[in-house]
């Protein structure tokens, strides 16, 4: 039976945890803003784009060590699409993530098709394969990572105000559109690099789970995001290192752990309610 510490000594598992705890830091920040805002599906939404953005990289040809790179862009802008629709009034937010997402998924259908099928590369977007990480996709996570902690830390106020009152936010003369802007980019980038830890099937997984957990514990607003945290990075880390030992797919394991976390939390939430 191999050793468990030495299964850190590998340089792709160190990648893996790096990586992936990265991603879980901004998966879980960027969804407790997403879930109270009651626009969490808009990862489910952006994740099906980005089944049709890897289609459009895999059928030009480019290596797949470049895809993320290229994908970023076109998920970014339905991003963008999915705001400025949701802006026009006449459609409500929920219905203008379907719109963008069966857009995405038909195009990634098509595309898929006149590639000759589905391969190898787009199968471990679609599952995930976070062992397999490049560097480029670490230093991209670290990016991302680093742009979503200054971020909240500079403007936590003002998201504060956007996430629970939009429109007193407005009155108080907080720059809504350009927050809700630079928060869906964020969210776009982050639903891009999430794909490989979870998986294009379920990255929405990942932006739900921990801020619902977090939030089941009732803390104050600068505590929950914390909580979200911790969560993501125990489900993150535990799904990792259990996949390689028992060799299962590492993008549903860390999402069963999620759900796992989630489970407890609530059963002990009911419990102490009995109790009282």
């Amino acid at each position: 039976m191999m050793d468990f510490t030495g299964i850190f000594s590998y340089s792709f598992v160190q990648r893996a945890l790096l990586t992936g705890v990265l991603i879980a830091v901004v998966c879980s920040v960027v969804g407790v803003f997403l879930v109270l805002r009651r626009l969490s599906l808009i990862g489910d939404g952006l994740a099906h784009v980005t089944f049709g953005s890897v289609a459009v990289v895999l059928l030009i040809g480019m290596a797949p060590v470049y895809v993320t790179l290229a994908a970023l862009p076109l998920v970014m802008l339905s991003s963008l699409i999915i705001l400025q629709l949701i802006r026009s009034k006449r459609i409500h937010g929920d219905a203008a993530i379907g719109i963008v997402s069966s857009v995405g998924i038909a195009l990634g259908v098509i595309l898929v098709s006149l590639s000759g099928g589905y391969n190898a590369d787009l199968l471990s977007y679609l599952f995930g394969n976070i062992l397999m990480v490049t560097q480029t996709e670490m230093f991209l996570s670290l990016i991302i990572f680093l742009i979503v902690a200054a971020f909240v830390v500079i403007y936590y106020p003002e998201l504060f105000a956007v996430t629970f009152d939009e429109e007193m936010a407005k009155t108080m003369g907080i720059k809504t559109k350009l927050i809700n802007v630079v928060l869906l980019l964020l969210t776009a980038a982050t639903v891009v690099l999430a794909m490989k830890v979870a998986g294009i099937m379920l990255v929405s997984a990942m932006l739900i789970l921990p801020p619902i957990t977090a939030l089941q514990l009732s803390l104050d607003f600068r505590m929950t995001i914390l909580a979200s945290i911790s969560l993501a990075v125990l489900a993150v880390f535990s799904g990792i290192i259990t996949s390689f030992v028992l060799n299962l797919p590492t993008g549903g394991t860390i999402v069963m752990f999620n759900a796992f976390l989630l489970l407890v939390v609530f059963s002990a939430k009911k419990a102490l309610q009995v109790r009282r």
